[in-house]
């Protein structure tokens, strides 16, 4: 693998795995559901036990830089099989979500090719809202962002930039337009956290709020391609805190513009909205572009880290060795990348059953934050135990190599297990809809079971080490292909 990534090229992947812009336009509305006019004070609460999820993976980053990181870290703490349920469920948590992302892209093409005044093509009416049409725009998009990762980090990370300043600079001044233009009245109470309605509405709205931060760990992915490792945490922990100030500033700017009503009912398309209430065309159109930027982006980035999370399973035999393959001439996973890219688009046309495309991304949101919640907190214990020594160096590496850390994972275990419990006892009969909680139990219940039994296969069938040792095996420790080229 090619170390030619610094800090600024992990703090691009960071945040375009975090996808702010994409994160705003459809995540305010979601949030507004549960937290009203709270939603900033609830992105402010979410992201305290997150950034003691980060800095439990800076830690761990310092002592043990590996492109598996949790599925390496949980193993070598914790065990074998949560090490491996670990990299499991970000393996096909993130296949999943790239399946529905692709169809957003899609559908904010759409929105953008009917913004043009394109609304039929083929004789194919080209509706934003119908999952099949933004399915097969978006697998397109797929493909196209696949090539772009195949031919290696460092020139995807090139794109990330120019898309990331375009998303931006876009989004950064139509919400200072909207701060300053608002009618609705700023009040401090929009930051109390103790105002939302009840701690269902705070739990949910939490779990939305950390898959709404979910993808600054994508820095963490590529390790082994930096030039040195700690400029993975550095990008990272910068993307994040970085994702902070955005999200609470965009989050007040629309609620100075749309009142709580308006933000649920626009839903996905609020950042569309917010264009065509500040501007006249052509320049409201400017937000529905950024966010299509923002898709894409999103989407190559998710690529990218979820191949090479695949690629340290491969490397411990706990995947097969077809994850392992290098491209001779890119120094990337090229087959692993393709094959996550074939994976989520089956998916994806999978998913074509579900009719409107706020269903299908209410469905992913609710079912894949839980899974990010299992993940995170299992990496921030695995943090905790590994320098539970550091309970007797001082108050200041105590708190942060353990205290932080376990207090975080606990935080999502219990928001987890909370929510867990909400939606076995709030419906009495299974249907597949994104309100009914057994439907929102089945998914993150199917990851845990697929990855169980993939865990036996690859402990009895494939007889890995990892579930003798826990131990990941590290990169220079193996001749890969591109070992004998770079």
């Amino acid at each position: 693998m090619r170390r030619t990534l610094g800090v600024w090229d992990g703090m691009a992947i960071a945040a375009s795995s975090t996808a702010a812009t994409t994160s705003i336009g459809i995540g305010i509305g979601a949030l507004a559901v549960y937290a009203g006019r709270q939603t900033p004070a609830l992105l402010i609460v979410a992201f305290l036990p997150i950034f003691g999820i980060a800095m439990s993976y800076a830690r761990l980053n310092r002592t043990e830089p590996n492109c598996g990181n949790g599925y390496t870290w949980v193993g070598r703490s914790l065990g074998a099989w949560p090490g491996f349920l670990t990299g499991w469920v970000v393996l096909v948590a993130n296949v999943v979500f790239m399946a529905y992302t692709s169809a957003v892209t899609g559908s904010v093409i759409l929105q953008f090719a009917n913004k043009v005044h394109l609304h039929r093509l083929l004789g194919v009416a080209l509706d934003p809202g119908s999952t099949g049409v933004s399915t097969v725009v978006g697998l397109v998009a797929l493909v196209a962002v696949t090539i772009t990762a195949v031919t290696g980090v460092r020139s995807a990370t090139r794109l990330q930039w120019w898309l990331l300043a375009f998303e931006y600079s876009v989004l950064l001044m139509f919400c200072i337009w909207a701060l300053i233009t608002g009618h609705q009245s700023f009040s401090f109470n929009w930051l109390n956290p103790f105002a939302i309605g009840s701690l269902h509405s705070l739990a949910q709205g939490l779990v939305l709020a950390v898959f709404i931060y979910w993808g600054w760990d994508a820095a963490f992915t590529v390790n082994e391609e930096t030039k040195d490792a700690a400029d993975a945490s550095r990008g990272g922990l910068i993307a994040l805190v970085a994702m902070l100030g955005l999200f609470v500033f965009a989050a007040i700017a629309f609620q100075r513009v749309m009142g709580n009503g308006e933000l649920i009912t626009q839903g996905p398309q609020a950042l569309a909205f917010l264009g065509g209430k500040l501007a006249p065309e052509p320049w409201a159109s400017l937000p529905l572009a950024a966010l299509m930027c923002s898709a894409f982006a999103s989407l190559q980035s998710s690529v990218i880290p979820t191949a090479r999370g695949a690629l340290a399973m491969g490397r411990d035999q706990t995947l097969g060795r077809m994850w392992t393959k290098i491209h001779p001439r890119f120094g990337s996973p090229a087959a692993g990348t393709i094959v996550i890219m074939a994976l989520s688009a089956a998916v994806a046309v999978l998913a074509v059953g579900i009719p409107k495309i706020n269903m299908v991304i209410l469905t992913a949101v609710n079912s894949i934050g839980l899974v990010v919640a299992l993940y995170y907190g299992l990496t921030a214990l695995a943090c905790a135990v590994r320098f539970r020594s550091a309970l007797h160096e001082g108050p200041t590496e105590a708190l942060r190599s353990v205290i932080v850390p376990a207090l975080s994972a606990l935080i999502l275990f219990g928001l987890g297990a909370y929510l867990a419990w909400q939606y076995a006892t709030t419906s009495h009969h299974f249907q597949a809809t994104p309100d009914n909680g057994w439907f929102m139990l089945l998914v993150p219940s199917l990851f845990i079971i697929s990855g169980l039994i993939a865990a036996g296969y690859a402990k009895w069938r494939r007889r890995s080490a990892y579930f003798t040792t826990g131990h990941g095996t590290d990169a220079d420790a193996i001749a890969l292909p591109m070992d004998q080229t770079s």
